[in-house]
């Protein structure tokens, strides 16, 4: 997602659409949490002095697994009220090339924020359901395996 800064200098820029998943490249960030849906985007970027503002809104959903029970679930990521400053100058300026900026990296650390942590299908998940051993299962398991060596 590239904005060209030039244009700012007659007026706001205001952008929407859909950004595909695969651009983000956020499939490796997590093995529970997988971002296959594309980010829906409404920003608006506004050069203010030699610096650029972009606010906005970022939309997606993330398809998870429960880390409990391992159950596919979809999680809903909204932010309403992004800001992104892009400085002019110093180590946080971003790379310009004929006088284009790509906003898609910006919008990747933003996306990642938001995964959950510990992704849950419910917060009340109770998790694999538990195996119940009876004796003869476990006099079978320890048959199976066999007596230790004593060294």
């Amino acid at each position: 997602m590239k904005i060209n800064i030039r244009h700012l200098e007659e007026k706001d820029l205001h952008v929407q659409g859909k950004l595909p998943a695969p651009e983000l490249d956020l499939d490796e960030a997590d093995e529970l949490v997988r971002a296959r849906l594309p980010l829906n985007y409404d920003l608006t970027a506004h050069q203010a002095g030699q610096e650029v503002l972009v606010s906005g809104r970022l939309e997606t959903a993330l398809d998870c697994e429960c880390a409990r029970c391992l159950k596919p679930f979809r999680y809903r990521v909204s932010i309403a009220e992004w800001l992104l400053h892009l400085p002019a100058e110093g180590p946080e300026k971003p790379v310009v090339k004929d006088d284009v900026v790509d906003l898609t990296p910006y919008l990747r650390e933003a996306i990642l924020l938001e995964f959950p942590q510990h992704p849950l299908c419910d917060g009340a998940c109770a998790g694999l359901p538990r195996r119940r051993f009876t004796s003869a299962s476990c006099r079978n398991a320890a048959v199976s395996v066999g007596p230790m060596a004593m060294a």
